[in-house]
C-alpha cells in the first residue's frame, strides 16, 4: 500500500533532532516535597514526581 492510501502518513526514523539542551522547569515533587526539575512546564493541575 502506498503512503498516499494510508492518509499520507510517512514514518521517518531518526528525523527528530533536538536543537540543543532541553529547557528545564522547577517543580515540587507531590510525593516527597523536594524541589526537582522537569523537561516540561508544569501546569499545576497534575502532580509532578521526582
Amino acid at each position: 500500500m502506498s503512503d498516499e492510501r494510508r492518509g499520507g502518513f510517512r514514518e521517518r526514523r531518526g528525523s527528530f533532532r533536538p536543537s540543543g539542551p532541553r529547557e528545564m522547569h522547577k517543580a515540587t515533587c507531590a510525593d516527597c516535597g523536594k524541589e526537582t526539575e522537569v523537561p516540561f512546564k508544569p501546569s499545576g493541575d497534575r502532580p509532578v514526581y521526582c
